[in-house]
């Protein structure tokens, strides 16, 4: 997932665009091949022999347009561009000349990020649905229809918006890391956020090898922690066959500081407890193994009441 492009004043959402080039290179020089959406939708419930990379920009920066398109359009590289309707047009996005052009590449294509790009868990349950449908509105009048992809701003969502996100789209994209498989939520699919920190190629190069931990069940379904509930407590079933998977480690920010998190296991099941409530309004937890001579990643992202 990456936003901006060679805006250097913005290093959390921004990558230098020599760098980016270069992160091209490593999948070509891994052999890994792009993902056309239209084919990651059509292949979504079957099992995938190969690994494939899905590359998503999010917001519709300008710096999108003026920097990564061009590179992107001559190589003729898939990708998902997403787009909140209410700041297109307005200085430093792009416009809905500009998205039009951009989508009518069969290779590019474009998914709804929200009307407003607000922080939508301060939104009422009413004025969500209206925000998005006013999105949605937008998108069917300027482009002809509502995309089938759907990005949280932020990363952040309760479960009754991913329930009306259900009914309107095919796919919801979150900001938490990991990959896809066949046991991943269709409306709550990890992606890597790529920017200057994390970014650079070493650590590109590892994300491009690891491969995904697959579970029967998480818990908690609904990925919004309210203060009555912080800490939670998360708890994934595996599949009897997982060899390795106690060889699981997990980290977590909670207490506002990354450390190790308090692992059992009771059969398949492991429980997840943390010491310290999540302070910071987005909870996250990575877990990891190494499963022979692969490395495998879940990344699990929660949103926090904050009082």
């Amino acid at each position: 997932m990456y936003h901006r492009f060679n805006e250097n004043k913005y290093p959390s959402t921004n990558i230098k665009i020599d760098i980016f080039k270069k992160q091209l290179e490593l999948i070509e020089k891994n052999n890994i091949e792009y993902y056309d959406p239209a084919i990651f939708d059509t292949e979504f419930n079957y099992p995938k022999k190969n690994k494939k990379i899905l590359i998503t920009i999010d917001d519709a920066f300008s710096s999108f347009y003026e920097n990564a398109w061009p590179i992107l359009k001559n190589r003729k590289i898939p990708f998902l561009l997403f787009v909140s309707t209410e700041p297109v047009g307005k200085p430093g996005y792009m416009t809905w000349e500009q998205i039009k052009e951009v989508s009518s590449y069969d290779f590019a294509y474009i998914g709804n990020h929200s009307h407003t790009h607000e922080y939508l868990l301060n939104f009422s349950h009413f004025e969500f649905i209206k925000d998005i449908k006013n999105s949605i509105r937008i998108f069917k009048k300027k482009l002809g229809y509502n995309p089938i992809y759907f990005s949280y701003p932020f990363g952040e969502y309760n479960l009754k918006q991913t329930q009306f996100i259900e009914n309107n789209f095919k796919y919801g994209f979150g900001q938490h890391s990991g990959v896809i498989d066949l046991t991943k939520n269709p409306f709550e699919l990890p992606r890597f956020p790529i920017n200057e920190k994390y970014g650079d190629l070493d650590r590109f190069e590892f994300i491009l090898k690891l491969f995904p931990i697959p579970y029967k069940k998480l818990i908690p379904i609904d990925k919004y922690v309210r203060s009555n509930q912080n800490p939670p407590t998360i708890e994934i079933d595996f599949f009897e066959e997982q060899k390795n998977i106690k060889n699981i480690n997990c980290f977590s920010n909670e207490g506002n500081e990354w450390r190790n998190s308090i692992l059992k296991f009771e059969k398949n099941t492991l429980k997840i407890n943390f010491r310290e409530k999540f302070t910071f309004r987005r909870g996250r937890v990575n877990c990891s193994i190494k499963d022979d001579d692969i490395w495998r990643w879940l990344g699990i992202q929660m949103s926090v009441e904050i009082n």
